[in-house]
């Protein structure tokens, strides 16, 4: 069984607010310096439920696939260290300034190009722009049946018995192969690697694929074929303001809060 897992690096969710820096001209978030990107967690998840698979179901293969610069490497060599067999990472600079669409749209064209995959898992969303549509932009490029928000993920008989949460409760489907499965963080906590496994995967090749290597036109890729315009990026302005509730007595101050709620319609 092939099982691909499709990984984002991110910039790190640990990183204070106060740190983050906006190029206005660029529409972009400035990395911060000295904080290193970091695997999105949702993905780390979804690399956990491949390696569940793998564990129970013999002569299976896990390959991990992410879009970016060469830093994307570091994301990949996580997942490779973690269990993962191969890597493989999109680099061009026509992927650059995509959107969801032209992400699916590269993601599907390597799993393709690999042409031996049974499933494709991917995190419920990246963590830092929080879309969720990568997953079924793949499903739909592939013309694979596709299940989201899984907090179980289980080899049966040549399908997928997959546990998905819902807003009351949770359902299980069967999933024919080949089939596109996001994770959620109700699967649990991914595995942490060794020390040794860290030395290996770090010794380990990942294959570069470009537009090109994908049989991909440059126009179809990144902003180029991009179907989201993004218009401003801003922080969130902090403020509020305070009132201070006076009395002589906690019976005074209960008494006036209790009033100031009523004028503002509160109660």
């Amino acid at each position: 069984m092939h099982l691909v897992v499709c990984a984002k690096q991110i910039p790190d969710p640990e990183t204070p607010p106060s740190a983050f820096k906006i190029d206005t001209v660029a529409n972009a978030v400035v990395p911060v310096p000295g904080i290193s990107p970091v695997l999105s967690p949702f993905d780390a998840q979804a690399a956990e439920a491949a390696l569940r698979i793998k564990e129970k179901v013999g002569e299976s293969k896990v390959t991990v696939i992410s879009l970016g610069k060469e830093s994307a490497q570091a994301a990949i060599k996580q997942v490779l260290a973690m269990g993962a067999d191969e890597g493989v990472l999109l680099n061009d600079d026509a992927f650059e300034g995509g959107d969801s669409y032209t992400t699916a749209h590269a993601l599907a064209a390597a799993i393709k190009k690999l042409g031996d995959v049974d499933a494709v898992i991917c995190g419920r969303q990246a963590a830092d722009w929080d879309m969720g549509q990568v997953g079924l932009g793949i499903a739909e490029e592939l013309g694979w049946p596709g299940a989201i928000v899984a907090k179980d993920v289980q080899a049966a008989d040549g399908a997928l018995l997959v546990q998905r949460v819902l807003l009351d409760g949770f359902e299980t489907v069967r999933m024919p192969l080949p089939a596109v499965i996001t994770v959620s963080n109700e699967l649990g906590d991914p595995r942490y690697p060794k020390l040794q496994q860290i030395m290996q995967a770090a010794k380990k090749t990942v294959t570069t694929w470009t537009a090109a290597d994908l049989g991909l036109d440059a126009a179809s890729v990144g902003k180029a074929g991009s179907r989201l315009r993004l218009e401003r990026l801003a922080q969130p302005e902090a403020g509020g303001a305070v009132q201070i509730i006076e009395g002589d007595t906690p019976e005074a101050q209960a008494q006036a809060l209790a009033q100031a709620l009523r004028d503002a319609r509160i109660i």
